[in-house]
């Protein structure tokens, strides 16, 4: 029954990605892949305050699992980033692929660390 459910929040994080990467793209009209950028921001920042929550004994092992491999497994995209790189280099946008490269590998994780450390104080 778990593997069910985390299969549906999956389902309903991919859902929400599509939803914010099509509103996204219809307003950013420029090749740097900002929809992407901002869903793996967002999605690691949750995570950070899921893990905060757990590590705080708010969350059951199960709410976890669903929440964070789940719902923000499925929102989230990281190979959908590393492939945007490729296009930009292979588009010759240097600048870009480097500066989407670097966004993509240190935001999320400054995203996580700040959402676990918001976490925490929240609890406290």
């Amino acid at each position: 029954m778990t593997a069910l459910l985390v299969c549906l929040c999956g389902g309903a994080g991919a859902g929400l990605r599509y939803l914010l990467d099509s509103t996204v793209k219809k307003a950013w009209r420029s090749p740097f892949p900002l929809s992407t950028l901002l869903i793996n921001l967002i999605a690691s920042l949750f995570a950070g305050l899921v893990a905060a929550m757990a590590a705080g004994l708010l969350l059951d092992p199960t709410t976890r699992l669903l929440l964070a491999t789940g719902l923000l497994g499925g929102f989230s995209t990281f190979s959908t980033a590393m492939a945007e790189v490729v296009s930009l280099v292979q588009g010759l946008k240097l600048r870009q692929a480097g500066l989407y490269l670097t966004s993509s590998l240190l935001g999320p994780l400054l995203a996580g660390w700040g959402g676990f450390t918001l976490g925490m104080a929240l609890i406290a």
